[in-house]
């Protein structure tokens, strides 16, 4: 990587971004604060999730858990029902795994040193230099994806920016950048300027304060900066899933994951599913006799959905199955079809029980 502007360079750089950020920082709930704790959770929510996806979470997770205290007293099953329909659910479980620590070993309060914040469970560089920096105004610099972009632009530098040694030295680059005076300030403009104007996809220069040291900008590079990164090819899933429903208008869940890619339902409650090649109908029967010792008596097909996890496309295939009587198995629950929301749920199982949703809708407006 090309080194370095001059001191009075930098200073001037550090200049120009903390004044636009200043001016164009937007009002977000977690900026309203200098609380370790809701920085903390605003950081981890914010992992490979959008801002407008966040916010409604954010509020909800911290009125029921206000405190890191209230956090770690939790159940784990109520911390992820908090949780239900943001994904990448080990989040939620290092979030109230650390909440756990803190209160333990650290009298209740984020640790306010990088080695002690990195001992935490899911606490990597990126989100303990986040929150340090923000809540404590420690001089540490930040490195996520926005930061990588701008900084690449900024020097032109070519290439998969996670290449190892590329990183490392875009980490030396965030550090010497710096403002150590106001870190908290800087970390949240570089990852702003990232976000809203150094896009991926054309970036707006013209918004820019920073694009006349721009080298990307000045060699018409920025179309090429970064290197798009190399994707896995996506792979196409079936998967088929029974809502078993008894007179009673109740339903079965199950944590066993089945005999489908474990990462679908997040570990979570779900319905008795299973990864499909051929008849829908014919595997799910066998795999609900299999778990469940249930002989069905019928499948009633519901609507389809699409669902991705990563590089998986998925088409979950939903199918009603009315039994007289619900089983009860080690790692399975009965709960009333409508009181679902009650529990921890992926998203793919929330699409799931829309469509047997659907479906009463439906049958209530047929019946005179």
């Amino acid at each position: 990587m090309k080194a370095a502007v001059s001191a009075r360079g930098v200073a001037n750089l550090q200049q120009k971004l903390l004044a636009w950020f200043r001016h164009h920082r937007r009002d977000l709930p977690w900026r309203a604060t200098r609380d370790p704790y809701r920085i903390w959770v605003a950081e981890v929510m914010l992992q490979q999730t959008r801002i407008a996806a966040v916010i409604p979470y954010y509020h909800r997770f911290l009125g029921r858990f206000p405190t890191v205290e209230s956090l770690a007293a939790a159940r784990p099953s109520e911390v992820l029902q908090h949780w239900s329909g943001l994904g990448y659910y080990s989040r939620a479980r290092n979030l109230h795994d650390a909440a756990k620590q803190i209160v333990a070993s650290h009298a209740g309060k984020f640790p306010g040193s990088l080695d002690e914040a990195l001992g935490l469970p899911g606490i990597g560089d990126y989100t303990a230099a986040a929150v340090l920096s923000i809540a404590y105004d420690l001089p540490l610099a930040v490195l996520d994806g926005n930061v990588a972009r701008v900084l690449a632009r900024l020097g032109a530098v070519r290439g998969d920016l996670r290449q190892p040694r590329r990183w490392q030295a875009l980490k030396r680059r965030a550090g010497a950048l710096l403002a150590r005076n106001s870190p908290a300030d800087w970390n949240q403009a570089l990852m702003e300027l990232g976000e809203i104007v150094c896009r991926p996809q054309i970036p707006r220069c013209g918004e820019c304060p920073l694009s006349c040291g721009c080298r990307a900008f000045v060699k018409n590079l920025t179309g090429e900066i970064p290197a798009p990164r190399k994707k896995r090819a996506p792979v196409q899933v079936q998967i088929a899933a029974a809502i078993l429903c008894d007179p009673q208008g109740r339903t079965l869940v199950v944590k066993d994951p089945g005999a489908h890619d474990g990462v679908l339902f997040s570990r979570l409650w779900q319905f008795p599913a299973v990864q499909v090649v051929a008849s829908a109908e014919t595997e799910l029967t066998k795999h609900i006799r299999a778990t469940l010792g249930i002989e069905l008596l019928s499948l009633k097909p519901l609507a389809t959905a699409r669902h991705a996890v990563t590089f998986r496309n998925i088409t979950l295939l939903p199918f009603l199955a009315p039994v007289p009587q619900l089983p009860k198995r080690h790692r399975t629950r009965i709960v009333a079809l409508n009181r679902l929301r009650e529990l921890p749920l992926s998203s793919a199982t929330h699409k799931i029980a829309a469509a047997a949703k659907l479906r009463a809708q439906q049958s209530a407006l047929e019946d005179p």
